[in-house]
């Protein structure tokens, strides 16, 4: 593997604001580079084949034009007839995906914090990166929810808090968004209410602090009135507020003690770090004809353009084998990064096309609608290899008519299917238990094995002890107990 195919598998899986950082740093080094929007008519972009020089506004409009910066694809039919969609150049000819995992290995950790060959270290590279909020509770996310679709809704969720951890959007526009029941969104932020910091995804101040009591196990019907009648807490209105709290003047000192103990602001603990907006790399579009129109979004694609006049300026004026070979390399490079750019943006759009295509489901109905996806089958499709694929999916972003979502958020479990018809998603199988449970009368109360039966009648292949699993997994309670539950309320009533 040579150092530039290794550079380029790096270049491949960065993210948009890592790479433009990445191509900053190599502007600055190469005095034959510049960005596009900086340069004059001096300045040619490299040819992706023989290193001659093409003009700027053409690599911009082959992004932009339906050949290779636009793919449209055809809705998948009833039948599963799919029509693949070209889109664009083969873009695998600059990868060895056999050996890239090795490669990365290598270039990935070999320097971090080497000395310099003046001895000096770089103290940042032993530094590790401060957390912010959405790291932070998107790490408890993938230990607490193991069901993609739920997990799909959190990243959602997390990715709409403001930065004081409130969530201010409206559920049920998000649930239209989504495509989902606004009871699976308010299941979802239920559990993320249980993250730290305590009163983080509050829909409000009042249940902000009454999310951190309940964590303190301090929430009770005394707690509850006051925390209902805030406002009169700010009009130091305390007399109308002991009655409504039904205490006397000691307790209510104490409550109002515990009450300015609280954080009510949570999300500011992770205030210090510069939080990024999320910039999406490709964009969806359905199209009025039942398309979905797939484009690069090319502002995050960084421009730049090789000053071939320089270089022959520099190379005609050098006086030594040295200075010519300092050029030489200078163009080499550049050219190479011209080139990688480009091919980098073909791949991630070719990948993306192929991931909406197996999708497209969830985009038009959604998110219970997703279908099983691994690796393999995109790079089958599209013949890559599955470690290209997984690299194109890192860090990269999609926006949809459902919101914004990683690229690697659409690869889900399977369910086989009876008599040997298309899979399912483990995902729209938990869906289906769901509705099946929630459609039970009081004397009807489905067991696993009466679950496992009505999923076989619709055709979907799965052990009871998998049903057990995934009911458990969305904290639905046996037979026994619901049956339990429902008579009590029905005596009740």
């Amino acid at each position: 593997m040579t150092p530039q195919l290794m550079q380029a598998i790096k270049l491949l899986q960065l993210s948009n604001l890592d790479l433009a950082t990445y191509v900053d740093k190599e502007v600055e080094s190469n005095p034959l580079l510049d960005r596009a929007e900086e340069a004059g008519p001096e300045y040619r972009g490299a040819d992706s084949e023989a290193g001659s020089t093409t003009a700027a506004n053409e690599w911009s409009q082959e992004l932009d034009g339906d050949s290779s910066g636009t793919a449209l694809l055809p809705a998948r039919q009833s039948t599963g007839d799919e029509s693949a969609a070209d889109t664009g150049a083969d873009t695998e000819a600059a990868f060895s995906p056999r050996s890239a995992d090795a490669a990365l290995r290598t270039q990935d950790w070999s320097n971090a914090g080497a000395p310099r060959q003046d001895g000096y270290y770089n103290l940042e590279a032993f530094v590790s990166a401060e957390t912010t909020l959405s790291d932070h509770l998107a790490r408890q996310l993938a230990i607490a929810v193991v069901n993609p679709v739920h997990r799909m809704i959190g990243h959602y969720l997390i990715n709409m808090l403001d930065e004081t951890g409130y969530l201010t959007a409206d559920l049920a526009q998000m649930a239209q968004a989504l495509g989902a029941p606004l009871r699976e969104i308010e299941s979802v932020l239920a559990i993320l209410q249980t993250f730290d910091p305590p009163g983080v995804c509050a829909r409000g101040l009042s249940e902000c602090l009454a999310l951190q009591l309940k964590d303190r196990n301090r929430f009770d019907p005394a707690m509850q009135a006051l925390l209902e009648n805030l406002d009169l807490l700010g009009r130091r209105d305390l007399v109308t507020l002991r009655k409504v709290c039904g205490v006397g003047n000691d307790d209510l000192a104490d409550m109002i003690a515990e009450i300015r103990a609280l954080d009510p602001k949570p999300g500011l603990a992770f205030g210090t770090t510069l939080v990024q907006p999320i910039v999406p790399d490709i964009f969806v579009r359905p199209q009025s004809d039942g398309n979905f129109q797939v484009e690069l979004n090319v502002d995050t694609l960084p421009k730049v353009l090789v000053n071939q006049s320089y270089y022959a300026e520099v190379t005609g004026n050098a006086t030594s084998n040295k200075d010519k070979a300092y050029i030489d390399d200078c163009l080499q490079t550049a050219n190479w990064l011209v080139r990688a750019l480009d091919q980098r943006a073909k791949t991630i759009l070719k990948v993306s096309a192929e991931i909406v295509r197996q999708q497209d489901a969830f985009f038009a109905h959604g998110v219970q609608h997703l279908r099983p996806l691994n690796l393999k089958t995109v790079a089958d499709a599209i013949s890559m290899h599955e470690s290209t694929v997984s690299r194109v999916t890192a860090n990269k972003y999609m926006a949809t008519n459902r919101g914004v979502f990683e690229l690697k958020f659409f690869f889900t479990a399977a369910i086989a299917a009876a008599g040997g018809g298309d899979a399912h998603s483990a995902e729209a199988v938990r869906h289906r238990i769901r509705q099946l449970i929630d459609g039970e009368g009081a004397t009807d109360i489905l067991s696993d094995d009466a679950i496992v039966e009505k999923l076989r009648e619709a055709g979907i292949e799965i052990a009871r002890r998998t049903v057990a699993k995934y009911r458990e997994a969305l904290r639905i309670p046996s037979s026994v107990q619901r049956r339990r539950e429902k008579s009590l309320a029905t005596s009740v009533e």
